[in-house]
């Protein structure tokens, strides 16, 4: 999978991916990166990439020209190309390959979530936008933009935080660059947060570690970590709980255990 990035800040992005696990995916050939300085496509002898919204308004807003010229660099394809191009590579043509998907990173998006994350590792390779000041042109989003994504309802003063936000959600879930056992029980699969962990040492200031782990009889620990991922979960997102039973995506066993920790609950109330 291949992360292209267009930013003025190249260098935010070049420390992430010269860093950890993802450095070992890049090393290994899992994972590629390119990061494309968007004022090297600007043409005055200022390098300028901003200017003020037509209309008023406070603040600047990122030039179409330069913006243009990178995302053609990338291999970014206006939407109609893009389009005829997905059309052949999907009814076989030998000259075709998957065109990239261009993402642009705006509080305006839809928001991402695990399932959404999981989508996007389909792609051959994601083209993302990093705004800056007051955002970017329409006409650039028009254009060019596949999608716009949001990593939550707040605003960034960085397009690339943003960026760097859903690489780190969507490369981890490319095959090889983490045991699928890892990511087996995570936060989010099948909509239940994940269970408490715990590690040496057994005692840590007057804390202990619960015996059930301890205890080595594997189905115990199992269906103790399945209780404690249903309480965690009710007590922190209930919505993730009541979208789960909307989509009846729990088993008979999570259900059971939702019921009697709702049940405990009421009881404790009562009293």
């Amino acid at each position: 999978m291949k992360y292209t990035v267009l930013t003025l800040f190249p260098e935010i992005c070049d420390a992430y991916f010269s860093s950890s696990i993802m450095a070992k995916a890049v090393s290994r050939g899992i994972v590629e990166y390119q990061a494309i300085n968007i004022r090297d496509f600007a043409l005055d002898r200022h390098r300028s990439c901003d200017d003020a919204p037509y209309g008023g308004g406070p603040g600047m807003l990122m030039l179409p020209e330069p913006l243009g010229r990178a995302l053609e660099a990338a291999g970014a394809k206006k939407k109609a190309s893009r389009k005829q191009s997905l059309e052949n590579a999907e009814a076989g043509s030998s000259a075709e390959v998957k065109p990239p998907y261009t993402i642009y990173l705006s509080p305006s998006g839809k928001p991402l979530d695990q399932k959404r994350a999981k989508e996007l590792t389909r792609e051959r390779e994601l083209i993302l936008v990093c705004g800056r000041y007051e955002g970017i042109d329409q006409r650039i989003i028009d254009t060019y933009v596949d999608e716009e994504i949001s990593v939550g309802d707040y605003v960034l003063s960085s397009g690339e935080v943003a960026a760097l936000v859903l690489i780190d959600a969507t490369y981890r879930l490319v095959e090889q660059v983490i045991t699928q056992e890892s990511l087996a029980e995570e936060s989010f699969d099948s909509l239940l947060l994940e269970y408490p962990q715990y590690t040496r040492p057994e005692i840590y200031d007057t804390l202990i570690v619960p015996e059930i782990l301890l205890s080595g009889h594997h189905e115990n620990i199992r269906r103790w970590r399945l209780q404690k991922r249903v309480e965690k979960t009710l007590a922190l997102r209930p919505d993730l709980i009541a979208l789960g039973e909307s989509q009846e995506l729990f088993d008979e066993e999570t259900r059971k255990l939702i019921a009697e920790k709702r049940r405990k609950v009421y009881d404790e109330e009562e009293i």
